[in-house]
């Protein structure tokens, strides 16, 4: 297995650069494992290709503000943070952009309080202090952290929001739940299909392409995720009644799989709460996902790698060439896939 292996050629005309109003009428491509059958619909349709005692499982995660900019104290420099995750009380893990920030560093934030370089975490990681609390004020002096393939300004942040996002912690949005709509949700529920969450607040490494020669030298990032006792019974019973595990993105599959892992699945899947450093690739048994709702992800990244392991590389990548041909629109803002 080599990391070239998932490349794929991709014009930059296909990076979509605007979510699509309303969300749910983006394009969705279906492709069904056991018949081979590829079909075209839009995400609206997902009401009528949805089962009833299907369990469709969302990353309820909400993404936080957390781009800040500001200058380096006192010498006035630019410098730009991008927090990750908070390791304690005013003490977070970020990304920076600057010159000659390293420790020793000060940087005011603009309309924030003064935050220190702390440690070097390795290349432009590190670990980051603040004089006063930066959580409760993010919203108000924070910016939407977008991907770095979207160069549009953004005039709603809440569409770099799922509908359903409740519990902050991200660095970047569940994208496969973006086309999602109250309505759309309120329709699949009334076939009698049941929505569960899970929760996992996503680091930007998900999104980070592999540079190994070798995937399986990749060391993944860390995250952490939460598979309650609730959803854990609903998945359960859905498996008991033959209905279908439907993963709504790479990160409620990565949830679930996670959970399995510490779960007699003899017995069935237990809750989970902790960090997960799974990374899945080709050869890995599913346990829990039975369907996959996904977008269209970067060559050579981790997320590429886990829809080749569920649906295989060589079709995974064909379905990718097709998508273009029928102009689908890729990455955080694009079109979406059901893997079935």
């Amino acid at each position: 297995m080599k990391t070239s292996d998932f490349a794929y050629d991709l014009p930059k005309e296909y990076i979509a650069q605007h979510p699509v109003y309303p969300r749910d009428s983006s394009k969705l491509l279906v492709y069904n494992r056991e018949l081979e059958k590829i079909t075209h619909y839009h995400f609206y349709d997902l009401v009528d290709l949805l089962q009833e005692n299907d369990l469709l499982v969302i990353n309820q995660t909400r993404v936080i503000q957390a781009r800040l900019f500001g200058k380096k104290d006192p010498t006035g420099g630019k410098a730009e943070l991008l927090l990750l995750r908070e390791l304690e009380q005013d003490i977070w893990e970020a990304m920076v952009g600057g010159k000659g920030i390293r420790p020793g560093t000060s940087i005011q934030v603009d309309n924030g309080p003064l935050a220190h370089i702390e440690e070097d975490l390795g290349g432009s990681l590190r670990k980051i202090r603040f004089d006063d609390p930066i959580a409760p004020v993010l919203d108000q002096i924070g910016n939407v952290p977008l991907p770095p393939y979207i160069h549009e300004h953004l005039d709603k942040p809440e569409r770099y929001q799922t509908v359903y996002a409740r519990e902050s912690g991200s660095a970047a949005a569940p994208t496969a739940g973006l086309h999602f709509t109250p309505g759309l949700m309120e329709r699949i529920q009334n076939i009698g299909v049941r929505i569960a969450d899970v929760t996992l607040h996503i680091g930007l490494d998900t999104f980070a392409p592999v540079h190994e020669e070798d995937p399986r030298d990749h060391k993944i990032h860390q995250e952490w995720c939460r598979l309650t006792a609730d959803t854990a019974a609903l998945i359960n019973q859905t498996r008991q009644a033959g209905g279908r595990i439907i993963a709504v993105g790479t990160t409620s599959v990565r949830t679930l799989e996670s959970a399995a892992r510490q779960s007699d699945m003899k017995l069935g899947l237990s809750p989970y709460e902790g960090k997960t450093d799974l990374f899945i690739l080709p050869g890995h048994d599913f346990q829990v996902v039975d369907c996959m709702l996904t977008n269209f992800h970067l060559p050579e990244s981790t997320l590429v790698m886990m829809v080749s392991a569920f649906t295989g590389r060589e079709k995974i990548l064909e379905l990718y060439q097709l998508a273009m041909q029928e102009g689908y629109r890729f990455y955080s803002f694009g079109d979406a896939m059901l893997l079935e």
